[in-house]
């Protein structure tokens, strides 16, 4: 019963253990049984016995057979346990159910893509090339905090653009921002954390996931308040003040003044910092980070992430630790290692100390800033009565147009046009009756400028023709 093939790629001796093993794991041959001779399968299949002999061998390697001196091979009792991988071609090769052939949105205004042709991939491809040739140590396993290099850089760069106040010894790098949450969350068991409302679903089922109770603490036109995180009871409080998401409010210094008040006025108190899109301003300098107004020493962990300046694939984030935290931190996650992997760790340490980075950063600004300054244009020449809000900040803004039909038909309408977008109820964890009626989120980091003026234009025909 079983075919041997000669012009397969596996040799003779691998196509027939897998055809006896998945007969001994499918119960084909019983428990007990003796394997034909090796000297009658060969004659059998006309292969040599050594062919025969290494078969067996690897049966009784993988413990579905057994070798009695003298005797020959037994099929080993599997106890139900192993299945069949005969089986599993099967299935593999039974014909799959047909896909819906259904294209893709034309234009994506989603908030979390990025216009990929503005990675520097030359800058960067050269330097990964020449560390991947004369630095072999990095195959070694790094520091658990991050490479010292990558920390160095990151500690300079904070301090002259977001007024943080850290040594590198601070800082922790880690594999994208739900990561180091996560490893935040086991240093803060035991609490329970008042999460901004509207805000990012992802945050509080992070902390959820990781036994963060949490509570939805909504916001008004200046962000958080301190009064309403007061009467929450929690004694942590995550929080994006420099660009709240999706809203796009901007805390003011006196209500950051009070949040960290909030925080001192009891032991054990922290805030979570996400300077979320703080890269992204168009019109005048961001306020300093809470941190840097907190001190190294004071009750502020700052999270920060790569993703929307280099690209989300890269995976790199890092968090700055208060001191007090940090002895905690290095002896819970001592035999921890880093999850960035060290050449993009080095590769970024290079970047930024050879000032690309920054020129990087900036030529941004600039191409984003056009990019908003055009979307915003066609739009309110498309859409008469169109609103737009957070427009100078970030790279997303409010659309409120009253009378296109409401949320959920301006979302569905767009998907119609071949436009995806998503409507601002969807950010609402708690109290979606408090969301401003007509309102719809822009991303435009990923929209071509080419695009512009079709994406308006089927915006129009999607809510106003």
């Amino acid at each position: 019963m079983i075919e041997l093939k000669s012009d397969e790629k596996s040799p003779l001796y691998e196509q027939l253990y897998s055809a006896l093993a998945d007969e001994i794991r499918s119960g084909q041959r019983a428990p007990g049984t003796a394997l034909p001779g090796r000297r009658t399968m060969a004659a059998q299949l006309g292969v040599s016995i050594n062919t025969v002999d290494a078969a067996y061998q690897m049966l009784a390697a993988e413990g579905l057979a057994e070798a009695r001196p003298r005797s020959g091979f037994y099929v080993q009792k599997t106890y139900g346990m192993l299945h069949s991988r005969a089986a599993r071609r099967k299935e593999a090769e039974a014909p799959a159910a047909p896909v819906p052939d259904e294209a893709g949105p034309r234009y994506d205004l989603s908030t979390g893509s990025v216009d990929t042709a503005l990675f520097p991939a030359r800058s960067w491809g050269r330097i990964q090339r020449e560390l991947l040739y004369q630095r072999p140590e990095l195959l070694q396993r790094g520091e658990m905090q991050g490479d010292e290099a990558l920390r160095i850089q990151i500690a300079k760069y904070l301090s002259a653009y977001r007024g943080v106040d850290c040594t590198p010894e601070q800082i922790v790098v880690g594999a994208g921002s739900e990561y180091l949450l996560g490893c935040l969350a086991h240093l803060f068991a035991g609490g329970t954390a008042a999460v901004e409302n509207p805000g990012y679903s992802r945050t509080r089922a992070v902390l959820q996931n990781s036994a963060i109770p949490c509570t939805l603490v909504d916001i008004d036109e200046d962000g958080l308040s301190a009064e309403a995180l007061e009467a929450s009871g929690a004694n942590l409080c995550y929080l994006t003040p420099s660009h709240h998401f999706p809203t796009g409010v901007t805390m003011p210094a006196p209500r950051r003044a009070q949040i960290l008040a909030w925080a001192a006025a009891r032991p054990g108190r922290y805030i979570l910092e996400d300077d979320y899109d703080s890269e992204f301003r168009f019109d005048t300098r961001p306020l300093p980070s809470l941190q840097g107004m907190a001190g190294p020493d004071g009750p502020v962990v700052y999270l920060t992430t790569f993703s929307k300046s280099l690209a989300p694939g890269i995976r790199i984030a890092c968090m700055v630790l208060p001191r007090g935290l940090l002895a905690r931190y290095r002896q819970d996650f001592a035999v921890y290692a880093n999850t960035v992997g060290r050449f993009e760790q080095q590769t970024l340490a290079a970047f930024m100390a050879g000032g690309y980075f920054t020129r990087h950063l900036a030529r941004m600004r600039l191409v984003y800033k056009r990019r908003m300054e055009a979307f915003a244009a066609a739009l309110r020449r498309e859409l008469p009565g169109v609103t737009l809000g957070s427009v100078h900040s970030g790279l997303h803004f409010l659309l409120t147009l009253p009378g296109a039909g409401g949320e959920s038909a301006m979302v569905e309408a767009a998907a119609r046009e071949g436009v995806r977008l998503r409507g601002l109820s969807e950010y609402y964890l708690a109290r979606p009756e408090h969301c401003p009626p007509d309102t719809v989120v822009a991303g435009y980091s990923a929209l071509k400028e080419d695009d512009i003026p079709a994406v308006a234009a089927a915006l129009a025909r999607a809510w106003v023709r």
